[in-house]
Order: C-alpha cells, then structure tokens, then sequence
C-alpha cells in the first residue's frame, strides 16, 4: 500500500469517528458516512468505506450492525465507543487513526 493510500485510511477512519461523536444518538449509516468521507477521499466505492468501518469495529472504536432500510437495502450502522470517542477528545490514541488537530 502506498504512502498515500495509507494517509487517505487513516484521515478517513478520523473523519468518521469525529462525525460519529458529533451525533445525537452517536450513530450513523454507512450510506451517510460514504457521502462524508467522498468530501475527504473521492471516488472511493461504498466498499472502502465499510472496510474502514470494519478496521475500526476491529480495534473496539465502533460497533456495527448491518441492516435492511426499505428503499436503501443493506446498509450499515457505526455506533462510536468509548475507545472511538476517546481517540477524537485525544485523551487515548489509536495506531493507524490520523491524531485530531489541536482545536483552533
């Protein structure tokens, strides 16, 4: 995996642990989190995104659920953790997620 490739994971997976944390109910589906991350990584397929999805859901920073949404199909739903909020309030990192930037 390039440089570049590997940069575009890890700011991705940042971008969509910080919107999660910013929801009301900490939730979001994967077709929302897909039009989000195509404003970060364009052109990236439905696919790439559920791969970071899993990737976080593998290192405790969200749970995930897959259902069925009438008029939607499949689609997943990324609930943040305590580890995922933990990394966003920089309060304990998680290796292979972009650090959050000092707040301006």
């Amino acid at each position: 995996m390039s440089s570049y490739e590997q940069k575009c994971q890890e700011d991705a997976r940042l971008a969509i642990l910080a919107e999660l944390a910013a929801q009301r109910d900490a939730s979001l589906n994967s077709l929302s989190i897909a039009r989000l991350i195509d404003g970060l990584v364009p052109r990236r397929p439905i696919e790439w995104v559920e791969t970071q999805l899993d990737w976080l859901e593998g290192m405790g920073a969200v749970n995930l659920r897959r259902s069925d949404m009438p008029g939607l199909g499949r689609v997943t739903i990324a609930t943040i953790t305590a580890s995922g909020r933990n990394h966003v309030e920089r309060r304990a990192l998680i290796h292979g997620v972009t650090t959050p930037a000092d707040a301006v």
